[in-house]
Order: structure tokens, then C-alpha cells, then sequence
């Protein structure tokens, strides 16, 4: 079985010969892996099972050596602060709950299909997608402000609805040309979940942003797709909505937030769930051995009867220490040793 039909498998939630994985470096883990081990193409040597194009609205750097970056909703985002991956926002686009003068900005198509062509020239047997980040939710409060995003949904709710129709019909557009591609599943990206519980509640995300999804969802489904949603923190009280509307895998799956053996019992009949791995605690603070120990238990748990890709729960930052990487994968990889 390769990787392709192993990913397809499991996302039909059937047992398979082991379980597929899956893994990305932030830029400054990539260095440290790098240094650490001699290899600049370590990570392509691991065996993942999964590769996409990714679309975000393409930062440019300002000026030479600059970490500041103004992508195409312009946004300018600042590297210099706590964030040195994506970055903080100095200022907001909509300062104010107008949308007078404001446009969403036209896909760049010859990029994003430059981009998926690679994308689909390259991959191979691996599981191939298309990302589509800053989806929905972060999009508006990108542009807007966390704050005054979750204020608006209270206070100015038609603004909140006319903004957020506007970013869907952005979505819809790069949706239009990536399903025109050979692919096998199309990733959202979009945080939703803090520590415990959603940043807005289930009440105002079910009224501002699932009715929308599911025109998202439908518009990938209709294509023979996959729907995978990548959102961080807990949002399991969304778990059967998103279910409902057409989800087909979860990720980011946090174990310092979700009872693995609960989630699995509960929704692994509904839903696949692709992570497990802590970027959080376990990878950044415990021993190599703990990693292994603690990975092949999370194999264990959540590949039974399939619905499960393995992998850290986000692009893994760089406070973690590469012995704690060269563990992990060499569970990942043998697991017929550990699991």
C-alpha cells in the first residue's frame, strides 16, 4: 500500500498495514534540525504521507532584511516581536465597522495555480492538498482585530455579515481553481479554540461562521474531496456540527486538551483526527524516551480502526530540541517496533 491509498484508507476509517503520518517544521525548527543533524533534507527523508499547496494571501517583505511583511489583504505583519513565524499585527486594516472603500483583494491566479502545478508535479504517492489559511474567522479579525471582531459579532452584527460574506467569496474563488486540480483533499484553516472552550462560544460561531463553512464544505465535497478543518485550542462542543455540515478530519488534535480515548470512543466513528503528537508540552519539555514512549501510546489509542494521520499538532516551533524530533520519527517510522 503507498502513502496515498494508506492516507484514503485510513480516512475511511479502515484498519491499514500502519498508521500514515504527517509533519512540518516553522522555519526556525528547520534550522535547528538542520545544524543538528548535518541535513537540510531531513525532514523529506521521513516519510510522510502528506503534501499540499498552501494559500494565505502572500506575504512580500517591505524592504531588505525587514520583519515586517504586508501580505495581499494588507495586513502588515511584524516578526519582530513574540511571533517570529507568522508574526503580530501592528495596525488593523478596518479600525472602524465600515466597509466603505474596502475590497478584498483579486486572487493572485497565476501564482496560486504556479503553485498547485508544483504541487501536483511533485508529490508523487504522497496524499496530496491545498490549504487555504486564514479561512474565515482569522481572516476578518486579521483585518479588523481580534477584539473588535468578537465585539462586532454583538455590536455590529450586519458589518460582521457583510465582511464575512466578502471573505467566503474570496474562498469561493480560490476554491474555483484549486478544485480544478487533481486533489485529493482541500484544508481550512481557521482558529477557533482557546485552552477550554471557544474564543466566541458555540452560540456565535453557529450563528457567523457555520452556515458559511458548510457553503465551503459543500463546494469541496461536490468535488470528490476531502474536507479537512485545521483549528487550534478545543472546540469539541463544534465536533457534531461540523460533522453535520461535512467534515471529514480534524486536526489539530491537542492531547493536553482532549481526552484521547473519550474523542476516539466518542466521534472516531464520525470523524478522523490527524495530530496527537503535543508541540505544546510534550515535544518542547520531556525526554527523547518519554517522546517515544508517549507517541506510541497515542498511536496505539487512535489508530485503531483507522480515522487517524499522526503528527504533531502544529508546525513544530523552535523551542523543541531536534533528539525529541529524531525520537518521534523514529517511532513514526518503525512503528511495527513500538506499536
Amino acid at each position: 500500500m503507498d502513502r496515498k491509498h494508506r492516507v484514503a484508507a485510513a480516512l475511511r476509517h479502515e484498519t491499514t498495514d500502519f498508521i500514515p503520518y504527517s509533519a512540518d517544521f516553522t522555519y526556525p525548527e528547520h534550522l535547528r534540525v538542520t545544524e543538528y543533524t548535518g541535513d537540510p533534507s531531513y525532514l523529506d527523508r521521513q516519510g510522510c504521507h502528506m503534501t499540499s499547496a498552501y494559500y494565505w494571501g502572500w506575504p512580500t517583505e517591505t524592504a531588505p532584511g525587514s520583519q515586517r511583511f504586508l501580505d495581499a489583504f494588507g495586513v502588515l505583519w511584524n516578526r519582530t516581536g513574540i511571533d517570529k513565524d507568522i508574526g503580530t499585527i501592528d495596525v488593523p486594516v478596518l479600525p472602524e465597522p465600515t466597509l466603505e472603500g474596502f475590497r478584498i483583494p483579486p486572487v493572485d491566479e497565476p501564482r496560486l495555480r504556479a503553485d498547485l502545478a508544483h504541487a501536483v508535479a511533485t508529490s508523487g504517492d504522497l496524499y496530496l492538498g491545498a490549504d487555504i489559511g486564514f479561512s474565515l474567522f482569522e481572516r476578518a479579525w486579521t483585518l479588523r482585530g481580534m477584539e473588535n471582531v468578537l465585539i462586532d459579532m454583538v455590536s455590529e452584527p450586519r458589518f460582521l455579515d457583510g465582511l464575512l460574506d466578502r471573505i467566503v467569496e474570496h474562498d469561493l474563488q480560490v476554491l474555483d481553481i484549486m478544485t480544478q486540480y487533481p486533489l485529493d483533499y482541500i484544508c481550512l484553516g481557521d482558529d477557533w479554540g482557546q485552552q477550554r472552550g471557544t474564543i466566541m462560544g458555540p452560540d456565535l460561531w453557529r450563528r457567523f461562521l457555520k452556515p458559511r463553512l458548510r457553503l465551503l464544505f459543500a463546494k469541496i465535497r461536490s468535488c470528490g474531496m476531502r474536507v479537512i478543518l485545521h483549528s487550534c485550542g478545543d472546540i469539541h462542543e463544534l465536533f457534531p456540527d461540523l460533522v453535520e455540515i461535512g467534515l471529514d478530519c480534524y486536526q489539530t488534535f491537542q492531547p493536553e486538551i482532549y481526552d484521547l480515548e473519550d474523542v476516539k470512543r466518542e466521534f472516531g466513528a464520525d470523524l478522523s483526527f490527524w495530530g496527537g503528537i503535543s508541540t505544546q508540552r510534550l515535544l518542547p519539555c520531556a525526554t527523547p524516551d518519554e517522546v517515544r514512549r508517549v507517541t506510541a501510546r497515542t498511536l496505539r489509542i487512535m489508530g485503531q480502526n483507522g480515522g487517524f494521520i499522526a503528527g504533531p499538532t502544529h508546525s513544530v516551533p523552535g523551542d523543541v530540541p531536534p533528539e525529541n524530533i529524531l525520537a518521534m520519527f523514529d517511532v513514526l517510522r518503525n512503528q511495527e517496533k513500538y506499536v
